[in-house]
């Protein structure tokens, strides 16, 4: 790795985060079973750490979704590239992402998987950075870290499909 990457999140606290929102799904959903929807690719380490930790029946699938291409900008445009495998109708998603900054993904995402009329949807993120939102409506139900403007790796996030295996939350330095 030719990146020199400052940690942000230190691995221990990051675990420590997903044990907590864990703890307040699993009283939020008590007597349900959620249906997590794990946005590919980041998302994956997110979504295992914290079904792992959940108390509560849980299922699972699986979205590719895409704003980005391989720079570090969201383009706007929002693609699906995997749609989901089962019907949502009548259930209690949970959608799990592993970053949200400027909110067009999820928005879009949002209003498509509502009309699949699910009898809930909320969003649960490993890391928000609000001060990027530009979709204002987008309101997020569960945040692991509020984290500054700055372009993080690691625990599933990746530059160019590389870092995603770092075990900590970290920032590529220039």
């Amino acid at each position: 790795m030719a990146d020199k990457i400052r940690v942000l999140l230190k691995e221990e606290e990051v675990n420590a985060r997903i044990s907590e929102i864990a703890a307040q799904v699993s009283k939020d959903y008590e007597g349900k079973c959620v249906h997590l929807i794990c946005i590919l690719k980041g998302g994956v380490f997110f979504t295992c750490e914290l079904a792992k930790r959940l108390t509560v029946p849980v299922t699972m699938d699986f979205m590719s979704v895409s704003s980005y291409g391989s720079g570090t900008v969201s383009s706007g445009v929002v693609k699906i590239i995997k749609d989901l495998d089962e019907p949502l109708e009548n259930k209690e998603v949970l959608i799990v992402e592993d970053i949200i900054d400027s909110g067009r993904t999820l928005a879009y995402l949002i209003e498509v998987l509502k009309q699949r009329k699910p009898a809930s949807i909320r969003l649960c993120t490993l890391l928000d950075k609000p001060e990027r939102r530009v979709k204002k409506q987008v309101a997020v139900d569960y945040t692991c870290f509020t984290i500054p403007d700055e372009f993080v790796v690691g625990f599933g996030l990746d530059y160019d499909q590389k870092y995603r295996n770092l075990p900590y939350i970290g920032v590529i330095e220039q």
